[in-house]
């Protein structure tokens, strides 16, 4: 028998669906799971008829692979992906290839890339994006590690991922040990706060325009036509049409609890790390915690006043509704100018020398983030490559002047109506701080210099200049 081209470790949803994939672009596929029932199930059902095989333990995994051996492993991030690559090690000779392909934490990414070319192996850390269907039909994929593995796994990689319109693969090299972990975390802490955003947009307009699900539902199919453009767009208004058994829509009959899988903390943790404000999307991970008070919620529903809504918009509610059009693409720029911050942040600290405009294009098909838009980030990246914040681009600068009367109006009218909009108004703090030539912290310093003798420095002074001063001495 002919030995398989790669291995696929783990037959949840997303390991059977990349096997599809993959066998479906001309490679051999063999495939193992620790519940080995799910192996024959897979084997004798869905790919019946299909070139992929089937591994009852690890060692014959590993004797039906092609050299250098590909092990692509899609199981749970943390313990069990340490725990398979301790299984495999003794199974693989020199040169052979382990690739992570879950949300791994990239840190440890770095750590397993060290250890595993310790054992004269190659590593790869690949964030896939595109959840069971863009595993399937095509994903965005964020290889990164070993660059000595990458030539014997970019046919592979490429053939699978999502193609954008002129058949370019979203899919490419991103940089060293834990670089690809890093990317994918980014685009889930964006994800996060275009999500949050989405849903904000949302509130504003069942809460305070009063509108029906089959109106919000127009708004967005249009809202799909023009610069907001984008996956999350697309199925928000597919949702408002779903319909329940009763007719009434689906929407409204979820409980408003959200869950998290923790990829958006670790972007907020790592913005920390990095000293970059990573304002929105912290916002975003914190909704989905106040979300999860839900019977804390109750209580203080009952305890806790705000302002009656008051507001009669039988007249202008379309205009309102083109201020929550513009407010929404506005915060939506702040959400990636805050992403793209990290990463070059984040380049420079590891020295990774992410091509940032690279990763727009990566995440221009199969993943959850494609939009539009993503096509001007490029274009600021290639016009200028050092270029520090996306804002500071003419095309976004001059969207963001255009959407900024709108953007004040609706986070004003949320605030005076009580409607909870944490990212859209931390987005326009970001932009309102960011254009500031100065900002209050001078005051801070001297707070911090008077209980802590921290010192400061001077605004008439050259920088590096640290100065200290007895507060106390003329009181």
């Amino acid at each position: 028998m002919d030995k398989a081209d790669i291995g696929i470790i783990g037959l949840a949803v997303m390991g059977e669906n990349l096997a599809m994939n993959t066998e479906s672009k001309g490679f051999s596929v063999c495939v193992y799971n620790r519940t080995t029932e799910k192996v024959g199930a897979f084997v004798e059902g869905r790919a019946k008829g299909k070139n992929i095989s089937s591994a009852y333990s690890l060692q014959e995994l590993a004797g039906n692979l092609a050299s250098p051996r590909k092990i692509m492993l899609m199981v749970k991030a943390g313990k069990p992906v340490d725990e398979c690559i301790e299984e495999l090690i003794p199974l693989l000779s020199p040169g052979d290839i382990i690739i992570d392909g879950g949300n791994s934490h990239f840190e440890d990414t770095m750590r397993r890339t060290k250890y595993v070319e310790s054992k004269d192996l190659l590593y790869i850390g690949a964030g896939v994006s595109g959840g069971e269907e863009g595993a399937l039909k095509g994903p965005s994929i964020m290889p990164g590690g070993t660059a000595a593995a990458w030539p014997h796994v970019e046919p592979i990689f490429k053939a699978i991922a999502a193609k954008t319109d002129d058949g370019t693969p979203c899919c490419g090299w991103v940089g060293n040990d834990g670089a690809g972990h890093f990317v994918k975390m980014v685009h889930n802490g964006i994800e996060y706060g275009d999500m949050q955003l989405i849903c904000e947009a949302y509130l504003m307009m069942k809460d305070y325009l009063g509108m029906r699900a089959a109106d919000m539902q127009e708004v967005f199919k249009d809202w799909n036509a023009g610069p907001l453009e984008s996956y999350l767009i697309e199925i928000t208004g597919d949702i408002f049409a779903y319909k329940d058994e009763d007719g009434k829509p689906l929407v409204e009959k979820i409980l408003d609890t959200a869950g998290q899988k923790g990829t958006g903390k670790w972007a907020s943790v790592a913005s920390l790390d990095e000293g970059v404000p990573l304002t929105l999307i912290s916002e975003a991970v914190y909704a989905r915690c106040l979300s999860a008070l839900k019977d804390e919620r109750l209580k203080a529903s009952a305890v806790l006043k705000g302002p009656k809504l008051t507001e009669d918009f039988s007249e202008h509610r379309g205009a309102f509704i083109e201020d929550i059009r513009k407010a929404l693409l506005a915060s939506k720029i702040v959400s990636y100018a805050q992403g793209f911050a990290l990463l070059r942040a984040a380049s420079e600290t590891y020295g990774w020398n992410l091509d940032l405009g690279e990763i727009a294009m990566l995440w221009r098909g199969g993943c959850i983030i494609r939009s539009a838009f993503l096509s001007n980030i490029k274009q600021a990246f290639d016009k200028e490559p050092g270029l520090q914040n996306l804002m500071l681009d003419t095309y976004f600068s001059d969207v963001l002047a255009g959407a900024q009367d709108s953007w004040r109006r609706v986070c004003a009218d949320a605030l005076l109506n009580g409607v909870a909009v944490p990212a859209l108004t931390s987005a326009l703090t970001y932009y309102d701080g960011y254009r500031a030539a100065r900002s209050p912290a001078n005051l801070l310093q001297a707070m911090r210099d008077y209980f802590g003798a921290h010192t400061y420095e001077r605004a008439d002074e050259p920088r590096g200049k640290l100065f200290h001063t007895d507060w106390t001495s003329t009181l």
